[in-house]
């Protein structure tokens, strides 16, 4: 299998948070108004496990939105135990396939689903054992002509929004002003083990630590210790915003909205930080 310095911490991407909705137009409504952005992808192949989809850009990367339109689906499960929330955290790495081989090597996680189409590897892991209380899935894709440095390129392809670059390409650059910053996953309750979480992240599925954060090579994945009677889970999302003109216009359409609750913005079941932020233009 090669030596073991292969399989230690590599750049890895956070490119798509999933959350699960019972009401999906509603979602996408308060989602796209509140947050200023626009549905780029609606995933008919998502209904072989009873789901609709639809996908928002922030720049480069991405907030899905599922839900349930058939019954025993596992989306469906976790809205009967939990209610709106978090449900898949999406990574992107060098190689997929060689990441699945060191996890089922150690046995550190099941594969539920993997799927290899084009330049694109996709591997979904059960999350049972996995701290944080979400599905992991963890992807790549081929380095090419039409995508050199998948991994280092904001608004490189991703297959999650279909085969055509074209259609959804516009969509990432007008979102170009917004950024995925982060999340945070509350464990289990009972476990308060946040640094130990961080390095189980790190050895399953080779995202660097820094201390009790996954460092992701656009982001920062955090975990909060579990309490009684709270779900483990997704939190929150944070999300970098380039202008404060617009940043205030975020705030200002939240509370046209209804989503300022306790002194933050709640969509989704989830709480969204929205902060200011400036970067530089990176290549396209």
């Amino acid at each position: 299998m090669g030596s073991q310095e292969a399989y230690g911490p590599v750049p890895t991407r956070l490119r798509q948070i999933a959350l699960v909705a019972k009401d999906l137009e509603q979602a996408k409504q308060l989602l796209t108004y509140v947050v200023g952005t626009e549905v780029v992808c609606e995933d008919a192949a998502v209904s072989q496990w009873g789901l609709k989809n639809f996908l928002i850009p922030l720049g480069g990367d991405f907030i899905e939105v599922v839900s349930p339109f058939k019954a025993n689906t596992t989306a469906g499960r976790l809205l009967e135990k939990r209610g709106d929330g978090g449900y898949m955290v999406i990574m992107q790495t060098v190689d997929a396939k060689k990441r699945r081989e060191h996890i089922e090597a150690r046995g550190l996680a099941k594969v539920i689903f993997e799927h290899d189409h084009g330049d694109a590897v996709c591997v979904q892991y059960h999350p049972k054992g996995v701290k944080g209380g979400v599905i992991p899935e963890l992807d790549s894709h081929a380095s090419g002509p039409n995508n050199p440095t998948p991994l280092n390129s904001r608004f490189s392809p991703w297959h999650a929004c279909g085969s055509d670059y074209q259609v959804y390409y516009p969509g990432m650059y007008r979102s170009r002003h917004l950024n995925l910053q982060g999340c945070v996953l509350r464990l289990q309750p009972g476990d308060y083990g946040h640094e130990d979480a961080a390095r189980q992240w790190e050895e399953m599925f080779g995202v660097a630590r820094s201390r009790d954060l996954s460092a992701f090579t656009n982001a920062r994945l955090g975990f909060v210790p579990g309490r009684e009677g709270q779900p483990e889970g997704l939190v929150s999302i944070s999300v970098g915003v380039n202008g404060k003109e617009t940043l205030d216009c975020i705030h200002e359409r939240a509370r046209e909205a209804g989503a300022f609750q306790n002194g933050c913005i709640e969509m989704c079941g989830i709480k969204w930080v929205f902060s200011l932020t400036g970067h530089s233009e990176l290549k396209l």
